[in-house]
């Protein structure tokens, strides 16, 4: 469109008011902004092709250090209850 050219032909209809739309700028996470953006090292990005894959890998980890860490805290809770006898 020719920016000399003020005049533009309108076929939308008065009643929709489109003056309250905001544009995302972030591609095409866009769809699914209901979390926070992080952004990956290169190196990072690299390896996950995509969100769902670092998802998933996050996912594992969490799961690996909940395993993990269950005994750990029940050996902990043992030790207190054994020195408060």
């Amino acid at each position: 469109m020719n920016r000399d050219n003020l005049e533009m032909e309108d076929d939308l209809r008065t009643e929709y008011d489109l003056k309250s739309l905001r544009v995302r700028k972030l591609g095409s996470g866009r769809k699914s902004f209901g979390g926070a953006t992080v952004r990956l090292e290169p190196d990072v990005a690299e390896i996950f092709p995509n969100a769902d894959a670092v998802n998933e890998a996050l996912r594992f980890l969490i799961r690996v250090m909940r395993d993990n860490q269950a005994p750990d805290l029940t050996a902990q809770a043992n030790n207190s209850n054994a020195a408060d006898s």
